[in-house]
């Protein structure tokens, strides 16, 4: 790999606009916003674990706890696609559509995921995101050269 290079991998959710899943820049790994998408869905395609949509987009069921373990798998893919892992993990930033009703899930999920790995982190509330999903996350790793 090279010490500047995007990163896309088909193991992962299609990016909903024109970038890639990660860009490395010398020794340090940039992963764009990874929401819980089912890999292989794209911006159109509501493959959302834990969630089901009536024809309106109104919601039929819901489940945060499912779509917080499955953008957690969907980082996970994209640093190993990239030459990295999750205990490289440096820094995490969280948008949640909800802190009331769904930051106390992902907090517990967190420890649960991140307890040999504590990477800086920071949680922001943000009132929609460009899919039918509660939560996406943005990541810094480090990267072997």
């Amino acid at each position: 790999m090279s010490v500047n290079e995007r990163i896309s991998t088909d193991n992962a959710p299609k990016p909903v606009g024109l970038y890639p899943h990660a860009r490395r820049v010398g020794n340090l790994l940039f992963l764009s916003g990874v929401g819980p998408r089912v890999a292989g869905s794209d911006a159109n395609d509501s493959s959302v674990p834990g969630l089901k949509l009536d024809h309106n987009g109104n919601f039929i069921a819901f489940d945060f706890e499912a779509q917080c373990r499955s953008v957690f798998e969907n980082v996970r893919v994209i640093l190993e696609a990239s030459g990295s892992s999750w205990e490289q993990l440096v820094d995490v930033t969280v948008f949640l559509v909800n802190m009331k009703r769904d930051f106390h899930t992902y907090n517990k999920l967190y420890a649960e995921y991140f307890k040999d790995n504590l990477p800086c982190r920071t949680t922001v509330e943000i009132s929609s995101l460009p899919t039918p999903i509660a939560i996406e996350l943005k990541c810094i790793a480090t990267i072997e050269s």
